[in-house]
């Protein structure tokens, strides 16, 4: 029976960025590959809202302490996934994680430059499903703020951007192969936004999970080979210069016929806190 992922480190598991960054849910969590599967060499200066999360306490010193992905909606709001937040992935309960911090303005985790921005509220939506993985979202807000030139805005419903066959890209510092190779810098690939149709049959139940439109999007290609993958969780997946989804679970990462999944960002709109 294949196992769904979600694209995060958690405790014992690495995330995983592959070609196309895939979404993590309560199976397997996303990374990059080629880093982000599939993927580039991105630069923050070109996506300045691409945040890392980090905690050098809870994931150690060589990767900056990052284990997910995340992105600025406003100058004091970071999105995530609300599976980041998990005592499953973190070993603790987020309230007691005291160096949850924010990286920005950074291509190479441990490069100079940018900010390592302290994280004074994290909230999780209490409606997240780790069975489903519908409602994969969370909220951080900032103990200072970001630039405006560092925001990006959020697509809402109708927006161009969740037609099939746009083309979206993907951001993250996760896997790169699927095999725990995980990125040092940040990394992108380009996806596309495929048909509801064809994430529900990908994913119509069972062990790998189940695809509920209301909540979530699928992109990548169904011929696999661009994705995301562990490590990836929480990062954005951005069309027509607006925010469409979060990395949140898949089957794998860059598979045929198992793209990666997204939380749908126009579904969150109207009830996630202080995101406006």
């Amino acid at each position: 029976m294949s196992r769904t992922v979600f694209r995060a480190v958690t405790g014992a598991l690495a995330l995983v960025a592959a070609a196309a960054l895939i979404p993590l849910g309560s199976h397997a969590w996303a990374a990059e590959g080629g880093v982000v599967i599939g993927g580039q060499p991105a630069h923050v200066k070109d996506s300045p809202w691409v945040v890392a999360l980090s905690s050098r306490d809870r994931f150690g010193e060589s990767r900056a302490g990052q284990f997910c992905g995340g992105v600025a909606v406003a100058p004091k709001k970071v999105l995530t996934a609300a599976h980041c937040l998990s005592r499953a992935a973190l070993g603790v309960d987020v309230a007691s994680l005291r160096d949850l911090r924010v990286i920005t303005g950074r291509d190479a985790l441990l490069g100079a430059g940018g900010k390592e921005i302290p994280v004074r509220e994290a909230w999780a939506n209490p409606g997240f499903n780790p069975i489903t993985n519908a409602g994969d979202l969370a909220v951080l807000t900032l103990a200072e703020a970001l630039p405006e030139k560092s925001v990006v805005p959020m697509a809402g419903s109708g927006d161009a951007g969740y037609a099939p066959g746009t083309e979206a890209a993907v951001y993250g510092w996760g896997d790169t192969t699927g095999n725990n190779d995980y990125a040092s810098s940040l990394r992108a690939a380009k996806v596309s936004v495929l048909p509801d149709a064809a994430c529900a049959q990908a994913y119509s139940g069972g062990g790998s999970g189940t695809y509920d439109a209301s909540t979530m999007l699928c992109a990548g290609e169904l011929l696999g080979g661009y994705d995301a993958c562990q490590g990836d969780s929480g990062g954005p997946l951005v069309a027509r210069g607006r925010l469409i989804g979060l990395v949140s679970w898949g089957d794998g990462c860059a598979k045929a016929g198992s793209p990666g999944v997204y939380t749908r960002i126009s579904a969150a709109i109207g009830w996630m806190p202080g995101a406006g």
